[in-house]
């Protein structure tokens, strides 16, 4: 009975031994599968990381997006340094930091010399173009009129404002405060003057504070003849669409604005605006 009992016992431990062999041998082989570096799973499981990581990656297109919403189209140029431009559907009145250019649409003044000039190169500058706009903190958001006070960029990251200095067709304007760019704007003005370029040449020679507008001359027969510096004969066109020009001396002179834009343009002189279909205003002297 005793040895019986023994060998039931040797049995028993047997497959006690044979268990624990099974079960160390399945750990060993799953811990090989973790740390072989051919196994698939584990490539499987970098690859998943991987894409992860991917996707939280910066999108490359954000700044050339951000830049093209920054752009605003030109509706309108309304002269040198003033232009409408639509803002989310808005269209809004933009007066140029830093720059000014000779009057040609304001009523309360006559056009001045290199006026018409300057408007004309804006035109050919910013017409059916787009731009960037950038605010100077120590000018303000508007100005008096509500016009929003911004440097203009071409699309190309040219400095409007710069180039009509540069180039004569405006000039250096320091409102109240120093601004942004005031010195390379300044020296761009030294630079106009020492080339006689633009406004600071034989035309209008440099007289920008007072700018010669016109110089009128002897009456022939019933047609006055107008000499100018410039041509500041107003085309208006009416409400009835009749075509009326109106020159310094006449009654709605002062007040009449031209927009181009509408068809109505600037004479040099009557006999151009007679040959073009205008007829003179009736309240001229």
């Amino acid at each position: 009975m005793e040895k019986s009992y023994k060998y039931i016992l040797y049995i028993f431990g047997f497959f006690i031994l044979i268990s624990l062999f099974l079960d160390g041998s399945e750990n060993t082989a799953n811990q090989t599968a973790v740390t072989n570096p051919n196994n698939n799973n584990q490539i499987e499981t970098s690859d998943a990381v991987e894409d992860e990581t991917d996707t939280s990656l910066p999108n490359t297109n954000t700044a050339s997006a951000s830049t093209a919403s920054d752009l605003f189209s030109v509706t309108r140029v309304v002269d040198g340094d003033t232009i409408d431009v639509s803002i989310n559907g808005q269209i809004e009145r933009i007066r140029m930091i830093g720059i000014n250019t000779p009057e040609t649409v304001d009523p309360r003044k006559t056009v001045e010399c290199f006026g018409v000039e300057a408007s004309n190169k804006a035109k050919a500058f910013l017409s059916g173009k787009k731009v960037r706009l950038e605010i100077d903190n120590t000018q303000g958001e508007r100005d008096k009129y509500s016009r929003l006070l911004r440097y203009v960029f071409l699309e190309t990251g040219t400095n409007f404002g710069l180039v009509m200095i540069q180039q004569g067709y405006a000039y250096e304007y320091t409102y109240d405060l120093p601004y942004k760019y005031q010195s390379e704007y300044k020296s761009a003005q030294k630079e106009a003057e020492e080339n006689n370029a633009g406004l600071w040449g034989d035309k209008c020679n440099g007289n920008t504070k007072t700018l010669v507008s016109a110089t009128p001359v002897t009456t022939t027969n019933t047609t006055q003849s107008v000499e100018t510096n410039s041509c500041i004969i107003k085309g208006n066109i009416s409400s009835k669409k009749e075509k009326i020009y109106h020159v310094p001396g006449c009654g709605h002179y002062d007040k009449t604005v031209i927009d181009e834009t509408k068809g109505e343009k600037f004479f040099c002189s009557e006999q151009e605006a007679l040959d073009a279909g205008w007829r003179k205003a009736l309240n001229c002297n």
